[in-house]
């Protein structure tokens, strides 16, 4: 049966994997935590190498949202542990988090990280995690352009805004031009809800600019 990538909703593929910290079982290593895997092209790249810097640079920042991160290219262990290296002795950042191994290209097939059209290497992919092992974020970029990782960290912060309050998220949050860094309340899907919400925006509960366009600060 032929692979195909998974989808957003889906249950992260099971597999086992070689990594810098040992062998680890995704999705259950990190059951009860959120884990973002990132695939770069190769070990040794500049823009690679920036992009690693960068999320090291903010791990703390996602283990303060229960995160982990977990790196992945088609080098071989001993590759990623002489450029980790290499990282911490030229540019004084040692990388923290584990980063697989996927020389024959395994993994890559599963999560669709080799583009035909792209060359044989993995395009930049994020995967973003949630701690029962579902797929709620996907983006990819192309080689040739490096990630911004406060976007990744931004997302992750808003996925679970959304899940603890039950809310939508809006455009640049929590910097968002119409309702800066307040969120949506989901819409009305009937006329009695409809009209709730005018009635909670008389009470000043919520704000709206008409009832299927109502926001609160959470």
């Amino acid at each position: 049966m032929e692979e195909r990538m998974p989808l957003l909703g889906e249950k992260f593929p099971e597999i086992e994997v070689k990594t810098t910290h040992g062998v680890i079982k995704l999705p259950d290593h990190y059951k009860g935590k959120w884990f973002v895997l990132f695939s770069h092209p190769a070990d040794f790249t500049p823009v690679c190498t920036t992009e690693f810097v960068a999320f090291q640079k903010r791990y703390d920042e996602f283990r303060k949202l229960n995160a982990e991160l977990i790196g992945l290219s088609i080098d071989q262990v001993f590759s990623h542990i002489k450029w980790t290296e290499w990282i911490e002795e030229k540019l004084g950042i040692k990388i923290e988090f584990p980063i697989i191994a996927d020389d024959v290209g395994r993994v890559a097939g599963k999560l669709g990280l080799i583009h035909p059209n792209k060359g044989t290497n993995t395009v930049r992919a994020v995967f973003i995690v949630d701690p029962n092992g579902i797929i709620r974020l996907i983006l990819y970029y192309p080689q040739e352009v490096g990630r911004n990782m406060d976007e990744i960290l931004r997302a992750l912060k808003a996925l679970q805004v959304s899940d603890k309050h039950g809310v939508a998220i809006p455009a640049n949050w929590p910097n968002n031009e119409l309702i800066g860094d307040k969120v949506i309340v989901s819409p009305a899907s009937n006329v009695e809800t409809a009209k709730q919400r005018l009635e909670l925006a008389k009470k000043k509960e919520i704000e709206c600019y008409d009832w299927w366009f109502c926001y609160k600060k959470v």
